[in-house]
């Protein structure tokens, strides 16, 4: 595999002394420990630009070149993802602010950390070139995203823009994460400087601080609730990646003998064949776990995308849940009357505003200050069966999501794979989940366009390991996003992409299939405004346009094994890859709305 440090090196300048405001600022964020900066270039951070390649050598961090801005958002998102630490992005003055919006509300939903690095101006109107800077140039930039970032700041001196960077970065990293936005002004990038480097503070004072944990009281709550409880139920929702929380939240659940419900929209958080958790996760909580959510008489939620939601379908299916219920999230902290996002107030009996997996670092040792085994719990209900079903029937049929799912497990063999998203029809009964990066959720926002800039992002990060990075995306979402391909080709990003082609807009057909029923109008008419055919787009010729090898359409389920094998060899080769499957989607019912 190439180094990806030997790509894009610049001429040796020697050893420059710090002598413009810029320096200073690429200075800081190389301190701040941002090792990659996505970036579509623009004359608004020029003076920065210069830093970051002539000052500091375009290493730490090395500067990625993206077709859009709403790619370098994108890859950032993925790469944080996996690693749990922001990557920076560079966005040109308004208009690529613009460009990359709908990405960081992707990655504002998602609550991934993230460094967006804009810029504006120049501020002071007597320095403006003619009619280019004025268009530039806006009174408030960080109006335009405020209502989706945890903060924003536009400094008007290098002292100023220190710390906006020290503060940026240290809020970014703060649960719950989130993107910030530090807007550059184009003049003071351009001024000289006079820092010495001693002048700059002593990051190690300036780091997050440690993740907000339950009081004891709240501890001792849960202890008694838990115990107590004849039927406890975990429902696990975002979590960290980390081997070791992974391996306490089976551990919590092992000391209770509690049944564990997991959603897929928040990534893997516990073992899907583990004989504690309940049936197989789908996109929307299944009928066999809102059973379970129904007979218990403890449920502990651990920061849940949508808790009101998967309680109003539990009481609109049946019975609603009688449970106690806790739930364990500092999500309400970054909670605003803009967005949405929050999702609906849930009813629960104890709050604990601290993080999961340190709550659950909390409660272990006192789970065995009590002796708790977990025998006697859950009697007479058994267990889910993850038996692993029969492999389906592959030679001359279509390719469903059943047969890609199994497929895919098949050839995870020997090896690991990081899935960063997959769509509505993915078989979990046929791909359990084993470790923390198996499955990293879906987007966030729902914001397409953003798939490919995910998949490559993980891809970066991932880069040298022994995991696999692969996502699994529609055709509309793809073709949104295709020319951040270029990116990945460019520097050498091993990710499989896998378009799972059903030439339409499909989710959006099914959306009209039930308004025309409602209706009592021909269903016959929802493909009108949503099939992408006629002419078919060419997945390969648009991949390969941007130097990424691609597969030839593959419709018949018999041809699966063969090409992920060579898809993978590519990928593991070091090199990215276009998986073109055309796949029979999967309907769904859709709820009325109220």
């Amino acid at each position: 595999m190439a180094r990806l440090e030997d790509i894009e090196l610049p001429v040796n300048g020697g050893n420059p002394p710090i002598e413009w405001s810029s320096d200073v600022m690429a200075e800081m964020i190389r301190r701040l420990g941002v090792k990659y900066i996505a970036m579509n270039p623009g004359a608004s951070y020029r003076g920065l630009h210069d830093s970051l390649v002539n000052y500091l050598g375009n290493r730490d961090p090395q500067m990625l070149l993206t077709l859009s801005e709403g790619h370098a958002v994108a890859i950032a998102h993925g790469y944080a993802k996996v690693t749990e630490e922001p990557m920076g992005c560079l966005l040109h003055s308004n208009v690529g602010l613009m460009n990359g919006l709908m990405q960081i509300f992707n990655a504002w939903c998602a609550r991934v950390p993230m460094t967006v690095i804009g810029a504006v101006g120049p501020i002071d109107a007597a320095e403006r070139r003619p009619w280019v800077d004025w268009i530039h140039t806006t009174a408030d930039q960080g109006a335009m995203l405020r209502n989706y970032v945890k903060w924003d700041n536009t400094p008007a001196s290098v002292g100023a823009s220190i710390e906006a960077l020290l503060r940026a970065q240290q809020i970014a990293r703060t649960a719950p994460k989130g993107p910030v936005y530090v807007c550059l002004d184009a003049g003071l990038q351009e001024k000289p400087n006079e820092q010495t480097l001693d002048d700059l503070p002593d990051m190690a004072r300036y780091q997050p601080g440690p993740t907000p944990a339950p009081s004891p009281v709240a501890v001792e709550e849960m202890v008694k609730r838990l115990t107590d409880a004849k039927r406890p139920l975990l429902f696990i929702g975002k979590v960290s990646r980390d081997k070791a929380d992974w391996d306490r939240r089976v551990k919590l659940a092992e000391m209770l003998g509690a049944r564990v419900v997991t959603d897929l929209r928040a990534g893997a958080a516990f073992p899907t064949d583990h004989p504690l958790h309940g049936p197989d996760p789908r996109p929307n909580l299944p009928k066999v776990s809102q059973d379970l959510m129904r007979e218990a008489d403890v449920i502990l939620a651990f920061d849940c995308v949508d808790l009101a939601g998967a309680l109003q379908l539990i009481a609109g299916s049946g019975a609603p849940a009688k449970a106690y219920m806790i739930h364990c999230s500092i999500d309400s902290y970054v909670h605003n009357g803009w967005s949405m996002d929050h999702q609906g107030l849930p009813a629960v009996d104890l709050r604990v505003l601290a993080e999961p997996d340190a709550t659950i670092a909390a409660l272990l040792p006192a789970l065995a200050a009590k002796n708790a085994t977990g025998k006697g719990k859950w009697e007479g209900v058994a267990p889910a069966s993850h038996a692993v079903p029969p492999a389906p029937e592959l030679g001359d049929r279509v390719i469903t999501y059943k047969e890609l799912t199994y497929c895919l497990n098949e050839a995870r063999k020997n090896r690991k794979f990081t899935i960063v998203r997959f769509s509505l029809g993915w078989a979990s009964e046929y791909y359990p989940f084993h470790e923390p990066l198996d499955f990293l959720g879906w987007d966030g926002g729902g914001g397409l366009g953003a798939g490919p800039g995910m998949g490559i992002g993980a891809g970066l990060a991932l880069r040298g390991s022994d995991r696999v990075a692969m996502t699994l995306l529609g055709d509309s979402d793809f073709l949104q996003g295709v020319t951040a391909l270029w990116t990945a080709a460019h520097y050498r990003i091993p990710v499989l992409i896998i378009v799972c082609n059903n030439k339409s807009n499909f989710n959006d057909e099914i959306h009209q299939e039930a308004v025309a029923k409602e209706r009592n109008r021909p269903v016959e008419n929802k493909w009108i405004g949503m099939r992408i055919d006629d002419p078919a787009c060419d997945i390969k010729k648009l991949a390969e346009g941007q130097g990424v090898e691609a597969s030839d359409p593959i419709a018949r389920a018999g041809d699966l094994p063969a090409a992920l094998e060579k898809a993978i060899h590519v990928v593991e080769d070091g090199r990215p890859y276009v998986l073109d499957l055309t796949v029979v989607p999967t309907g769904g019912p859709l709820l009325k709305r109220a």
